[in-house]
C-alpha cells in the first residue's frame, strides 16, 4: 500500500525538488557576483531549507539531537556515514552557523542546477576517486580553508552511500589529509540513521514517512589524538549509534 501511495507523492516530491534547484540557481549567481561570499552562503542555505521542507510531502520528519555539541568558532571536520542525499541537505540547513563544506566526487561539479554551482564555487573539494594526484591536493585546498576560517568540512568515508543502513568500512585517506593541513580543527562524529529508507524502492517511488534522525556527538580535538586513534574512535561512536 505504501508504494502504491507513494508514486503520485514521489511525482510531486521530485517536481518541487527540481523546481527549487531551478529557481535558486539564478539566485546563486546573483548573491555570489554581485553580494560575495556570505551572501551566496545564506541563499545555500535557504535553498535547503526548502529542500528539507519539501520533503514533508513524502511525511518525512527531522529529528536533530546533540547540537549543542558543535564547537562555536572553531574549525570542524564531520565525519559521518552516509545514507541518502537527505543526509547533504539536513547538514546544509542545521548546521549552516558552521559554513559547511564537502568533499564531493568530481562528476556533481557539472550538469546539477544549483548543486553544481555551489560546489564549484562554495569552497567544496571536488574529486576524482580514481586519481590520487587530482584528489589529495583537492582536499588539502579545502582543510586549509577550514583551518584558516573556522569553517567546517564534510566527508562520508563511506565513499558510496548504504542501501541498507549498514555502514561500509570506512577509508581513510581523506580523513587523514584533513587532520594533517587543518590541525585546528575538531572531529565531529555524526550518525545518520532511517535515512536509506527514503530510498528502499529505489530511485522512485520514493519511502514514505521516514523518521531522518542525525545524532551528533561530542567533538573530538585533532591535537589531543594521533590519526589513528581519532580515525577509529570516530568510526566507533559513529558506527555503534547506526540503528538498522
Amino acid at each position: 500500500m505504501e508504494k502504491i501511495i507513494s508514486y503520485p507523492l514521489s511525482i510531486v516530491y521530485y517536481c518541487v525538488f527540481i523546481l527549487w534547484l531551478l529557481i535558486f540557481h539564478p539566485i546563486q549567481w546573483v548573491c555570489l557576483n554581485l553580494f560575495g561570499y556570505n551572501a551566496h552562503r545564506i541563499s545555500v542555505a535557504y535553498m535547503n531549507w526548502f529542500l528539507v521542507r519539501t520533503a514533508h510531502i513524502l511525511g518525512t520528519t527531522f529529528h536533530i539531537e546533540g547540537l549543542e555539541n558543535v564547537p562555536t568558532n572553531q574549525p570542524l571536520i564531520i565525519v559521518a556515514n552516509h545514507q541518502s542525499l537527505h543526509d547533504i541537505t539536513t547538514m546544509i540547513w542545521f548546521l549552516r552557523k558552521t559554513h559547511p563544506k564537502f568533499i564531493s566526487k568530481i562528476e556533481l561539479g557539472k550538469g546539477i542546477p544549483s548543486v553544481s554551482y555551489n560546489l564549484r564555487h562554495g569552497g567544496s573539494a571536488l574529486i576524482d576517486r580514481k586519481d590520487p594526484k587530482q584528489a589529495l591536493p583537492a582536499i588539502k585546498k579545502v582543510a586549509e580553508l577550514v583551518n584558516k576560517n573556522n569553517y567546517a568540512v564534510v566527508i562520508f568515508p563511506e565513499g558510496t552511500r548504504s542501501k541498507t543502513g549498514e555502514p561500509k568500512p570506512f577509508a581513510t585517506s581523506g580523513m587523514k589529509m584533513l587532520y594533517k593541513f587543518a590541525p585546528n580543527a575538531y572531529f565531529l562524529p555524526i550518525t545518520i540513521n532511517n535515512s536509506w529508507k527514503f530510498t528502499k524502492f529505489g530511485q522512485f517511488p520514493l519511502g514514505l514517512g521516514v523518521k531522518l534522525k542525525l545524532q551528533i556527538h561530542e567533538p573530538l580535538k585533532i591535537s589531543d589524538y594521533s590519526f589513528e586513534d581519532i580515525a577509529e574512535k570516530t568510526e566507533k561512536i559513529i558506527t555503534q549509534h547506526i540503528k538498522i
